[in-house]
């Protein structure tokens, strides 16, 4: 019997996962070095959808100390979501690290110059023994010589941009936003396929720029549009900066989410798919 693999994918998410990575990773704060190695590795916790980088203990620049005192606390909410409408729920990337869905031992990162609370998760299962995770909001991450920003690249997730000569049409509640046969179409690992459309096709008179940012690993930080006259309008666009060369074809490119927004391909409608920003 075939195998879907996006069911393999999904069927490991209550389990602890790890894949060894071949990059040099680094990590500091504040420019003070905390870890450097080639022998990190990815890990997802039980129901994670986005892994974080787990470092040989021996390859770190600080010292690990049982939690002090003062790091009594602290954010261990949890933000389940769905990948997709049959999916169980995993936990939203807003789920602080804190929130450990593993047995292991809480530190914090401590050296002369800095003292980081329960920034360290030593994981029980003895195939990680030796390992420490660390939290990725914490520090500050290259791989090699490259900023990681948001949570690492996960090796099993893609990007796909493809050009389209299709009529891509936007509307909320019956208004045009965006007409062009210009798009960039954005394939991206168990989402909806994404529509990127030049600025120059989109409504932008009839938008509201926003103080709303988000980052994307893959494709850069966010900025943010909403459309007033709406209920479901708001931060209903956003476009990408250009930090990412991974990402060039669409830089400057305007995108609506087509899970509140209606997005017609050719006059066809495209249905409102359920994800995590439904």
């Amino acid at each position: 019997m075939a195998t879907k693999l996006s069911d393999l994918l999904l069927g490991a998410f209550p389990d602890l996962r790890y894949q060894p990575t071949s990059k040099r990773v680094r990590a500091g704060i504040d420019g003070s070095p905390v870890v450097d190695t080639e022998e990190a590795l990815l890990v997802w916790e039980p129901k994670r959808v986005t892994p974080v980088y787990a470092v040989p203990e021996n390859d770190l620049l600080a010292r690990l100390e049982p939690p002090s005192a003062e790091a009594d606390g602290g954010s261990a909410d949890e933000y389940p979501v769905r990948l997709m409408a049959d999916t169980p729920p995993a936990l939203d990337p807003r789920t602080g690290f804190r929130r450990h869905t593993a047995e292991g031992e809480e530190l914090d990162v401590v050296a002369s110059a800095f003292h980081v609370p329960r920034a360290a998760f030593r994981l029980s299962d003895p195939d990680l023994e030796g390992y420490v995770v660390l939290d990725f909001g914490a520090f500050h991450w290259l791989e090699d010589h490259e900023e990681i920003i948001g949570h690492p690249r996960d090796p099993f997730h893609r990007v796909d941009i493809r050009a389209t000569l299709r009529r891509i049409e936007v509307k909320l509640d019956g208004v045009t936003l965006a007409d062009t046969v210009g798009a960039q179409l954005l394939y991206e690992t168990m989402l909806p396929v994404r529509y990127y459309i030049p600025s120059g096709d989109v409504r932008l008179d009839l938008l509201e720029a926003s103080p709303h940012r988000t980052v994307c690993p893959y494709k850069g930080e966010a900025r943010y549009w909403s459309y007033p006259e709406s209920a479901r309008g708001r931060n209903i666009a956003w476009a990408y900066d250009s930090r990412f060369i991974d990402a060039r074809q669409i830089h400057g490119l305007v995108c609506f989410f087509n899970e509140r927004a209606d997005v017609y391909v050719d006059g066809e409608p495209q249905g409102h798919r359920v994800t995590p920003w439904s």
